[in-house]
């Protein structure tokens, strides 16, 4: 089970990496652009933090196969270990045959169905991001399509995994991971609602009260 950082946010991923278990960053154009940062400059500081044995993901910006592949190739000979992201459209779909060919790891990107998903795996992408909030907020269900593509996968094709994106509550997080998604990508702010619930912080104040009580100290010892 994975779970990475979906952000270009540098001081974001530098404090979280020290908190969070993730097993890397994942970006997209519209992540980087917000921090207005070009894309390798971004990618270079994300590396350094992350190190090099996380995983770190960045998407093509072309519109057609052939340039999709030049810039993948591209972005695997600057970066190594990276998962480079192509959208599921019939461009993309013959761009990810052609990089899984020549053994670029993909993620099929923009997907809203599980067939659609299903394809992207079936043309050799490792993952797959169903974008769950959007899929909701198209009065769909995200759960149900990952449930649906895990179950296709389970099926037909295991080493092709789901990797949800687009959460707006740390429920639909864990929704996907029962629903059997091996690995979700969560912003900064989702991903931090996990640990901040009110009610941890009332337990931990009133542990540290009782024993300054008893003892006159917030320590173990004096």
């Amino acid at each position: 089970m994975e779970i990475f950082l979906d952000t270009a946010n540098l001081k974001d991923i530098e404090r979280l990496a020290q908190i969070m278990p993730i097993q890397g960053v994942t970006t997209n154009p519209s992540i980087i652009a917000k921090e207005k940062l070009e894309i390798f400059t971004a990618l270079n500081e994300i590396r350094q933090i992350i190190g090099e044995d996380k995983l770190l993901f960045a998407q093509t910006m072309a519109s057609d196969s052939v340039g999709m592949v030049k810039e993948a190739i591209l972005l695997k000979e600057r970066f190594g270990n990276i998962v480079v992201k192509i959208p599921v459209n019939a461009q993309g779909l013959t761009a990810i045959q052609q990089l899984a060919a020549q053994g670029v790891s993909t993620l099929g990107t923009a997907v809203y169905g599980a067939g659609q998903g299903f394809l992207a795996a079936l043309a050799g992408a490792k993952y797959i991001a169903p974008y769950v909030n959007r899929i909701d907020a198209q009065s769909g269900s995200g759960v149900e399509v990952v449930r649906e593509l895990q179950t296709l996968l389970n099926l037909h094709k295991p080493d092709s995994f789901i990797c949800a994106a687009s959460f707006r509550t740390p429920r639909q997080v864990l929704d996907c991971l029962l629903a059997g998604a091996k690995s979700v990508t969560v912003s900064p702010d989702v991903l931090e609602l996990f640990i901040q619930d009110p009610a941890v912080f009332a337990a931990i104040d009133r542990f540290n009260q009782d024993w300054s009580n008893a003892f006159g100290r917030n320590q173990l010892v004096a």
